[in-house]
């Protein structure tokens, strides 16, 4: 796994060995990162490939069924497992996580000042205490970026003169009210000099998300740019 590029690796995030201490290793200490870096076995384009373009829709949900059925080699059955596996131990685990084949996302077009799809650097949030986990085991990673190296959006001067005028109010705690419901106050603009840090294939992360009396400020991350021709992600997230 590629860190931070840095002179000090980054105190936000902490590497684990092995699953079991991925789930109970908490978030403290100001880490809001936990990755447990894979090599993995198996062929994942070879799946990719038998999947298809997805009939045509950008994200296409996997379960147990159609990836048994595909006419796999022993490589892209090797990979199969391996993601079953993961779904395995994470609803072992009591979360829900998700498989999915993604060919695109849907661009958020009419934003105003604040764009707010996934390709943009935001926080997950929840009422309760919560974490996302998250797996890339084929075509772009997603990335993240360090809380010292984001400012949030709403905290620009000039963005915050234009979601003032969108709101179009005067109260300070409506305003508020206004930039939590559209999830404006969840995205991040990078520094300048800012150095993002790739999640890369294979590695399962857990990472923290913003909740009240979370012992640590959520984790920046974003999906990759995507562009026609690249190869599908196979995502898995929780």
């Amino acid at each position: 796994m590629t860190l931070p590029a840095s002179s000090h690796p980054s105190p936000r995030i902490k590497q684990v060995g092995s699953f079991q201490e991925l789930l109970t290793t908490p978030f403290a200490g100001g880490v809001n990162a936990l990755c447990w870096p894979r090599v993995l076995a198996g062929d994942f384009a070879e799946v990719v490939a038998y999947l298809g373009d997805g009939d045509g829709e950008a994200i296409t949900v996997l379960d147990e069924a159609r990836l048994r059925a595909l006419p796999l080699s022993a490589a892209g059955r090797v990979a199969v497992e391996v993601m079953l596996e993961d779904l395995r131990l994470l609803r072992e685990a009591e979360l829900e996580p998700v498989l999915n084949c993604i060919h695109g996302y849907p661009r958020d077009e009419d934003a105003g000042p604040v764009v707010t799809d996934v390709f943009s650097y935001h926080a997950d949030s929840a009422p309760v205490e919560a974490a996302t986990w998250l797996c890339t085991y084929h075509g772009p990673a997603s990335e993240g970026l360090l809380n010292e190296e984001a400012r949030r959006k709403v905290d620009l001067p000039e963005t915050r003169a234009e979601l003032w005028t969108l709101f179009g109010g005067t109260d300070e705690a409506e305003f508020r009210e206004f930039l939590n419901e559209n999830c404006y106050d969840l995205h991040y603009a990078p520094v300048e000099g800012a150095q993002p840090y790739p999640f890369g294939l294979g590695n399962l992360w857990k990472i923290a998300v913003e909740y009240p009396g979370s012992p640590v400020p959520p984790c920046i991350h974003r999906a990759p740019e995507t562009a026609a021709g690249q190869p599908a992600r196979l995502l898995l997230i929780s």
